[in-house]
This record gives C-alpha cells, structure tokens and sequence, in this order.
C-alpha cells in the first residue's frame, strides 16, 4: 500500500491537519478552512518533545504522544491521513511519528490542502467535536539513528541530508548556531522531492534521484536535517522509491550540541 493517499479517495479515516508555516504550527490556517472532520494537529506540541539537547524537535516519549493522539481521535484500528499546506513536510512527520509509533495505516494526502481545495473538494470552518481515540504507542516501528550511528553511517553507508544545499555547505544558517553538515553526509533537498505544486514526483523519478546518491535498497540508508522534520519527508520519498531508511530525528540542531562531534563545509 502506498504511503500517499489521493483526494478521493480518504474514506473512514480519521483525518489530521498538520499545517506548519515558517517553522510554527498554524492553527489559523486551519481556522479559515479545512478538510471536513479534520483535527488540528500542532506539530510542535504533539510530534514532538520540547527542544533541548535532543534538538529543535525530539522524538516525543510513548506516553505524551499516545496521549496526543487519543485526544485528536486517533484509533489504532481506524486509518489515519495526515495533511499540510501542499508538499507534505510537516505532514510527513506525523505520517512517520504514527508509523514509528505502531500505526498500522497512515497515509499523506498528496499535495495536500492546496490541491484538495483547488479541485473543488468541500471546505469546512467547523471544527469537530472529536470523541477520544483509543490509540496505543509502542515505539519501534520506523528505524532511527543517534548521533553515533548517524556519524558512522555517513562513513559506511549513505547519510542524506534533507536540508537546502546551501545551509548543507555552510554558507548559511538561519536557525542552528553552527553552520555545515555532518561530515560524509551526501546533499539531498527535500524540496527536490516534489513538483512545483507540493506534490511527490513519480517514484521512477524518485528511484533514480536516490540512486544517483547511492541510496539503494541493499545499502544501509539514514537521513537528516535540521530538526527531523524535512528528514521525515526524505524518509517519506524513499520509502515510495523502495529504499527503507532510517532517520536521525535529532539532526543537526542535536548534532551540534557535542562540540567533540566534527563538522565539514563545501
């Protein structure tokens, strides 16, 4: 089954809207209109422990996002679609979370609330009185690294890194205190994933993107960002191209945080 769901073809699901713009939650997006029935999911709050040493966005503990998730209605035994504006980045990190968490049937709705609204699909301001799901967390679901085993598969397998080519360089940095990329780590935007609309190109496309790394489905594969949310669509790409990876849901903003660890610019 495919990891991507198209407008018309949602069903019984519980319904999730992920919108996150320039690096927040956006509540009000949802509040102007959204996809009927659909749950307002704050991605900071919900996907994510606070920030700390782990990072901008660490992975929440079992019982903060069971706990989350039962009270936006979530169900194990319900299929889940998650959604964002359009090219799934956020929304791609619930898909992952729920999947990492034990959930059987998680799908992204592809291109998101752009393109559900631009074909004419109805639109809701009301928000839904949501009865509590009965979801259980158990991690494990989704493969993950830590900084050690991010550093060594950067060395030993491939290591891509999910961010725009010119912060993986060094020549910016507009969130994290250090600037560059782990070293061995292979350039990879996320953005390069999708069409100009936010949606994913065909996963022959996809195939052959990842190839040209040396992201292939025999090799140990992982992936990174800043914080482990565009990774989460990196890993959401590869899985559509066949390649299983893993994700270092720290990232670079957990990374620089030992300031043992090396870095590299180029």
């Amino acid at each position: 089954m495919s990891p991507l769901i198209n407008p018309g073809d949602l069903g019984d699901a519980t319904i999730l809207d992920v919108r996150w713009r320039r690096m927040a939650a956006d509540p009000e997006s949802y509040r102007e209109g959204h996809l009927p029935g659909a749950v307002f999911c704050d991605l900071d709050r919900d996907l994510a422990a606070p920030p700390g040493e782990g990072g901008r966005h660490p992975l929440p503990d079992a019982g903060a996002f069971q706990e989350a998730m039962r009270r936006l209605g979530v169900s194990g035994s319900r299929p889940v679609v998650v959604y964002d504006e359009a090219d799934s980045t956020a929304a791609a990190r619930a898909w992952w979370t729920l999947r990492y968490f034990g959930h059987p049937d998680v799908r992204v709705l592809d291109g998101g609330y752009r393109r559900w609204a631009d074909e004419g699909h109805p639109v809701s301001k009301e928000e839904p009185v949501t009865e509590p799901g009965d979801f259980t967390a158990r991690p494990g679901g989704m493969p993950v690294l830590d900084a050690a085993q991010a550093g060594a598969l950067a060395q030993e397998g491939v290591l891509l890194d999910a961010r725009g080519a010119e912060r993986y360089r060094g020549e910016v940095e507009p969130i994290d205190p250090v600037a560059g990329h782990i070293p061995g780590a292979v350039s990879a935007p996320t953005m390069e994933n999708v069409d100009p609309a936010g949606r994913f190109h065909p996963a022959e496309f996809l195939r052959e993107r990842f190839i040209s790394f040396g992201a292939l489905p025999e090799v140990p594969v992982g992936a990174y960002c800043g914080s482990g949310v565009t990774a989460a669509h990196e890993v959401l790409a590869m899985e559509l191209a066949g390649v299983h990876a893993a994700l270092y849901v720290g990232s670079w903003s957990n990374w620089i945080t030992d300031p043992t660890r090396p870095t590299a610019k180029s």
